[in-house]
């Protein structure tokens, strides 16, 4: 059997004792007398009695097995081994102080990540003006955006992937907490060669006979669900076709004719060439967006997110 370096075993003893045995008011008398090279300097200023002190010092050294001071009637020098002592105490103090200040601008939300799930970002939208602002007002957040249906972004919060989803409709999850950010009116997108295209606004009864194209993905199943409620009891029944794309893609098989679509009013505000956006006049609600994160997100980033949607929110029923 290997025989033990005493060294390190000495190495390991030391390792040890910082760890767990030695008391912090050991260590910080110990900064005191370092400061002052004087042990009645130090309890002066820490307000304690010098045998006290020198009482402690001379245990902290016993443990050690380290002597930390030389003593003499001239005074207190420090060691060569007490100098990096206090330097490695000192570079330990300096890192729990950045980790107190790290930890403390977190918990206020002045800095860490804020991890988003959207469907889509569209310019000059509600949400894209409330990540501008967010951003703006939080640089030292980092922002990360994930885009995709809201069953798949909804399951990556439960996995704690991300700490807020924006879906659309009015979620009540059992293990989720939700609530309306904002509304858009409803519209129906057409081909701009469409005969309903020139009208200021449709009904669900003009839409009966019309072929409607829906994404898999992103608001589609929404969408989707959204048709079926409103014309199930028309005839014929309607007529859904289904695709795998992405939200401008949809836009241009509209445009090309394939057949028209359903769209929040924020997708007017990008228009596509050849797609006219008309609003559906009969619809009762305005289309509700939500947000969706879990019960134990405590995240102060979160929480000044939803601070500033509700004041954009006031301010956009003021104006």
């Amino acid at each position: 059997m290997r025989r033990r370096n005493p060294e390190d075993a000495r190495t390991e003893q030391r390792s040890r004792l910082l760890r767990g045995r030695i008391p912090l008011v050991s260590l910080l008398q110990t900064l005191a007398v370092a400061e002052h090279l004087s042990f009645r300097h130090a309890a002066n200023v820490l307000g304690i009695a010098q045998s006290c002190v020198s009482r402690r010092i001379k245990d902290l050294e016993e443990e050690l097995g380290i002597p930390l001071f030389e003593r003499s009637t001239r005074g207190v020098r420090m060691t060569e081994a007490g100098r990096r002592f206090v330097d490695e105490i000192m570079a330990g103090i300096d890192q729990l102080d950045h980790a107190v200040e790290s930890a403390g601008m977190v918990a206020s939300g002045k800095c860490g990540r804020l991890r988003i799930g959207v469907h889509a970002l569209i310019p000059s939208s509600f949400l894209d003006n409330l990540l501008i602002r967010y951003r703006q007002k939080n640089p030292g957040i980092t922002v990360e955006m994930v885009e995709g249906s809201a069953r798949d972004t909804i399951m990556q919060l439960r996995t704690e992937r991300l700490d807020v989803v924006f879906v659309v409709g009015a979620l009540e999850l059992p293990d989720c907490h939700s609530r309306p950010i904002w509304t858009e009116p409803l519209m129906a997108a057409l081909p701009a060669s469409h005969p309903l295209a020139s009208q200021p606004g449709i009904t669900w009864a003009d839409l009966v006979e019309q072929t409607f194209l829906v994404r898999h993905g992103g608001t589609g199943p929404q969408v989707f669900n959204h048709i079926i409620q409103r014309l199930s009891s028309r005839w014929p029944a309607p007529t859904i076709l289904r695709f795998e794309v992405e939200r401008s893609t949809l836009l241009s098989m509209v445009r090309q004719g394939f057949g028209i679509t359903l769209v929040g009013a924020a997708n007017s505000l990008s228009p596509t060439s050849g797609v006219v956006f008309v609003p559906i006049t009969d619809e009762p609600e305005p289309l509700v967006f939500s947000a969706v994160w879990s019960p134990y997100n405590h995240s102060a980033a979160l929480k000044n997110l939803f601070a500033l949607a509700n004041g954009m929110k006031r301010s956009s029923a003021l104006g």
